[in-house]
């Protein structure tokens, strides 16, 4: 079982910035994919951003459109850690987030984190 460990969440104003850590078990390069999605209060939870993980060549990235100039994610090789920056912070962003990590049959998920955006 692959564990995720999550971390950098909290409470900010709108405009701000935090940094989500998910730091894996595993090599990176031993998962295909790894990502952040989030969970809005009373909504189903949604793909927030992902990247290809499973070549020292890098991996495209992908981030939802309400994010897209706001948050970026990126990787920490060497510490097995994938990390979302966002910035510009929005009331809408507030939910728990999830990282997410898939292999070649399995699929792990982080035990999620609060992130929540005051007005």
């Amino acid at each position: 079982q692959v564990q995720l460990v999550e971390s950098g969440g909290g409470l900010v104003q709108a405009g701000g910035s935090l940094r989500l850590s998910c730091t894996a078990s595993i090599s990176i390069f031993s998962t295909v994919a790894m990502g952040w999605y989030r969970q809005p209060p009373g909504n189903q939870r949604e793909l927030v951003a992902s990247m290809v993980t499973g070549s020292t060549l890098g991996g495209s990235i992908n981030y939802v459109d309400s994010v897209k100039g706001r948050f970026t994610i990126s990787r920490d090789n060497a510490n097995n850690t994938v990390y979302l920056q966002m910035n510009s912070l929005k009331p809408e962003d507030t939910g728990v987030y999830y990282c997410n990590a898939v292999g070649r049959s399995w699929s792990s998920w982080g035990q999620g984190i609060q992130v929540t955006v005051s007005s």
